[in-house]
């Protein structure tokens, strides 16, 4: 029988490649519940409105976010516009936590998130996976890293992509995403008591690859 992975874990800890590189060993559906929230603040933006929690609310009730598998790779849609690169710019980065928190938007992701794991035999990642989308989940993966390797992470990848920022504000961004999500009052993120901590401070990707599949049977 396929099972449901739940991996959570704080920003830039690595939860996407990693649930990524699994999925496809397990021949699993993955799906990025990040960047769905991500294109609803990218939506926000494109917009141009005042990003206030009802303008929010409201774009995000009107907006069509699929994922959809177009050869290996997930591609993000926002309605029918592609957005899987335009989500990770810093401005979209500095707006989804905002967006994140609003319990209208959660509820219709949440529901949308649910559906697409009803069959099993996918590999989800986000911050409440575990605790509130997929409780039920068979295998549950806190993954997390120290802030200053995350925020490292986070610069080489917006360096590969032409953004040069610098990492000491990166450090500042990933400590307040932490606190926000944390202390949210809406699905924060939390380790549930059986999800098994996985810190991958130093750790080689192929490493952490290895040890989730270990814990996936």
């Amino acid at each position: 029988m396929k099972k449901t992975v739940a991996i959570d874990g704080p920003a830039g800890a690595g939860k996407s490649t990693i649930a990524k590189l699994v999925a496809e060993k397990l021949g699993y559906i993955y799906i990025d519940t990040g960047a769905m929230y991500r294109a609803v603040a990218w939506k926000v933006l494109d917009v141009g409105v005042e990003p206030t929690d009802g303008n929010i609310v409201g774009i995000a009730e009107k907006l069509d976010v699929r994922l959809r598998f177009i050869g290996d790779a997930v591609r993000v849609f926002a309605d029918d516009t592609d957005v899987t690169d335009s989500i990770r710019t810093p401005q979209v980065t500095a707006l989804v936590s905002k967006v994140a928190q609003l319990g209208p938007v959660r509820a219709k992701m949440v529901e949308l998130q649910r559906k697409m794991a009803a069959d099993g035999g996918v590999v989800m990642d986000g911050r409440d996976i575990a605790s509130n989308v997929l409780p039920n989940a068979d295998v549950k993966i806190f993954l997390t890293a120290s802030i200053g390797e995350r925020a490292l992470r986070r610069w080489k990848e917006m360096k590969a992509k032409g953004y040069d920022e610098p990492i000491e504000k990166l450090e500042a961004e990933i400590a307040a995403r932490d606190k926000a999500d944390s202390e949210r009052e809406i699905s924060p993120l939390v380790r549930v008591p059986e999800a098994v901590l996985l810190d991958t401070t130093g750790m080689p990707i192929e490493r952490v690859v290895e040890k989730v599949m270990e814990l996936c049977g």
